[in-house]
């Protein structure tokens, strides 16, 4: 910590500037001295954008000020206090309590993780402040480890960096299509900036925060912005097992529905009844921290169940029935927030196993005979019911509780992303999935025509790509077979078989992705889901 020749820097005629404490997005922090009152204090420099014009720059100051206003109003022993703000030389500075300690920040990479009962005590003190600034209005926008102090002595937690706080129905602190806080960290309705983020988007922040205090890092970590959004609005959400008891918590909070989300009141409930069970609690491995672009962590959001289960209970704050939002949702929430990123959308629309996905265009003429006209795989047809014929050794048969049954290898899992509903194997290297949707116009070959158009765009490195028109018991349908490069280095390229029919006013998708050096595996496991597939709902 050094003064960098600040001493003798003087604003508003009061605070002097005495040493730089960090530097972000938004401005530089200083530990600086209140020389009317003789007190200690943090003076926050508002970093204006220099390539703003001089009107946009004073609209930009006068958002600034009248946001920070808002967040001085808080009063909460876990939100820091906001004792002034002051322009001097046409820059704002608000000017808070100095916390004497680092941030949650210093302490993961100094110390590593925390345990659950830390955890919980921190979560307890962020989720009332978050309570009390959501009722006030004031969204917060940028929770991450680096927002939360830790006070010295004692380690009570504050939560900082208010300065990019948003009142409800106030003009954001940024410029219009500027992207503002911590992508690791952010809610995926954030990305899309299309219509206001509410509280909940704070509580996603508040989850993410809660697996980085517990493992060193967020699950949403990658080695590049795409790889980031991606994770956010795609992947299976896979909190770490070092979540322990609260693991329910972080998986109501990482709910990807804002309206299915654990709310704050709920939240504080389950973390307070977690710290009081906590001490007992001895995890039984660590959690790795996540490297790279591999998927962090064996647990998923969506709990696994057996593959013989009925419908899961809900989810904690999600009202039954309720589902995720669709993946055309989705995947206009990524499109949007690489758009204002700067990434191309081409490479992180879809993880290649989506089961049918409209586009705007498609290839015409492609042959009609339920044998692949390039490599002569012939699709079993055969769709008995369960009752006609059990299920092939190693395999069981399942009911889903979204109207269909079919047979999977003992061992696999459901999980649910949106429409889609997986069962997977152990470690997810083989993923069987399942769509049911309305039917489209052109029927199943134009579904599949359409997808296989866009394909280069949703699936990095899609090649040996083709879609042929076949029957299923009976109806037309098609199939789509494709290569891509997969989710990781580590495991390589994936191969994906989807097959599309409409079966009493439905659109059915089945497919089956694995790494390519399976797919002899694969290919039996397809067969099998599709020849034992029923239709068992209205």
């Amino acid at each position: 910590m050094g003064t960098e020749g600040a001493n003798a820097r003087l604003i508003a005629g009061r605070y002097r500037l005495d040493a730089k404490l960090g530097r972000g997005g938004m401005g530089i922090v200083w530990r600086a001295t209140d020389q009317l009152l003789g007190r200690n204090v943090a003076v926050k420099e508002v970093a204006l954008d220099p390539a703003l014009s001089e009107e946009e720059a004073r609209h930009q100051r006068e958002r600034t000020l009248r946001e920070a206003r808002a967040a001085a109003q808080l009063k909460h022993p876990h939100i820091i206090v906001v004792h002034d703000i002051v322009e001097d030389g046409e820059l704002p500075y608000i000017v808070m309590e100095l916390v004497e300690g680092g941030s949650l920040a210093d302490r993961l990479s100094r110390t590593g993780p925390v345990d659950v009962a830390e955890a919980a005590r921190i979560g307890i003190a962020l989720v009332g402040a978050l309570r009390t600034a959501h009722a006030a209005g004031v969204l917060h926008r940028d929770i991450k480890p680096a927002n939360v102090l830790l006070e010295t002595p004692g380690g009570r937690p504050v939560l900082t960096d208010f300065g990019i706080a948003q009142v409800s129905g106030a003009t954001t602190l940024t410029t219009t299509g500027s992207f503002v806080g911590s992508p690791e960290y952010t809610a995926p309705e954030r990305m899309s900036g299309r219509t206001p983020a509410g509280p909940e988007a704070d509580l996603w922040s508040l989850g993410a925060l809660l697996c980085a205090a517990l493992s060193g890092a967020s699950p949403f970590r990658r080695d590049s912005l795409g790889g980031i959004l991606h994770a956010v609005v795609f992947d299976e959400i896979r909190p770490p097992e070092a979540c322990g008891p609260l693991l329910p918590v972080v998986r109501g909070l990482l709910e990807r529905d804002p309206a299915g989300r654990l709310d704050a009141e709920r939240a504080e409930q389950m973390l307070r009844t977690c710290a009081e069970t906590a001490a007992q609690y001895t995890p039984t491995q660590s959690a790795p921290v996540p490297q790279g672009p591999t998927r962090p962590g064996p647990a998923p959001v969506s709990a696994p169940t057996p593959v013989s289960a009925a419908a899961p209970a809900p989810g904690p704050g999600r009202a039954p029935g309720k589902r995720r939002p669709g993946a055309a949702l989705i995947a206009g929430l990524l499109v949007a927030a690489i758009a204002g990123a700067g990434v191309s959308a081409a490479l992180l629309m879809n993880d290649g196993e989506h089961g049918g996905q409209t586009s705007t265009s498609g290839a015409a003429g492609l042959p009609r005979t339920p044998t692949s006209a390039a490599t002569g795989e012939k699709i079993d047809t055969v769709s008995p019911s369960s009752d006609d014929k059990p299920a092939p050794a190693g395999y069981r048969v399942v009911t889903d509780p979204e109207g269909f049954s079919l047979a999977v290898p003992l061992g696999f899992t459901r999980k649910v992303e949106g429409p889609r509903i997986f069962y997977m194997s152990p470690g997810e290297a083989f993923r069987i999935g399942i769509k049911v949707a309305e039917p489209e116009s052109g029927g199943p070959l134009a579904v599949h025509q359409r997808a296989h158009a866009q394909g280069p765009g949703t699936n990095p490195g899609y090649r040996d790509a083709e879609v042929v028109a076949t029957s299923q018991n009976g109806r037309q349908a098609a199939l789509w077979r494709f290569t891509w490069d997969g989710f990781s280095t580590t495991e390589g390229p994936r191969h994906t078989r989807d097959l599309c029919w409409e079966e009493d006013g439905r659109l059915y998708d089945v497919w089956v992705s694995s790494p390519v050096r399976q797919g002899d595996e694969a290919r039996g496991y397809f067969d099998t889901a599709v020849r034992t597939f029923v239709r068992t709902g209205g």
